[in-house]
């Protein structure tokens, strides 16, 4: 089984003792090309055959991705392209032979926890306004209790 093994813990330690990780923050901002047109050739009528439904639901996937805040040349999107062909292939014409190499290469990228933490990454998600989560909630009967206690002493 080809791969690079198993991801490193996260808490691991080798010659430094707390690796650092670098923040990717996720924010929603679609960056990088749109799916070329033409690429994939033509039908018998002379139209350019369309990407597959699947492929650009992922290639967009990875447009807004934090991942692809570190994706900052030309030649990093013409990677993930040669990739994207590989995906519409799978998916358009049922080869999923090609399922391995496209999860080799995308894993170059940090596709999963797993690939993450080898990358020495992590993702930061950035709540929408209005948004709460449970650790933002403060409980106000500790500090009423606190208050009580120091209004007593005085």
């Amino acid at each position: 089984m080809a791969g690079a093994g198993p991801a490193p813990d996260k808490n691991a330690i080798r010659r430094n003792k707390r690796p650092e990780f670098t923040q990717l923050v996720e924010d929603g901002t679609l960056r990088g090309p749109e799916l070329p047109v033409g690429v994939l050739g033509e039908d018998k009528e002379g139209n350019p055959i369309e990407w597959h439904e699947v492929t650009r639901r992922w290639w967009d996937n990875w447009r807004r991705s934090p991942q692809s805040t570190r994706m900052l040349s030309a030649p990093d999107w013409d990677y993930l392209l040669d990739t994207a062909l590989m995906h519409h292939n799978m998916w358009h014409n049922g080869r999923w032979d090609f399922a391995s190499e496209v999860r080799l290469r995308v894993a170059k990228f940090g596709a999963t926890p797993d690939d993450r933490n080898r990358l020495r990454a992590e993702i930061i998600t950035v709540p929408e306004v209005g948004e709460v989560s449970d650790t933002d909630i403060v409980s106000m009967s500790a500090h009423r209790s606190r208050r009580s206690r120091l209004l007593q002493e005085e």
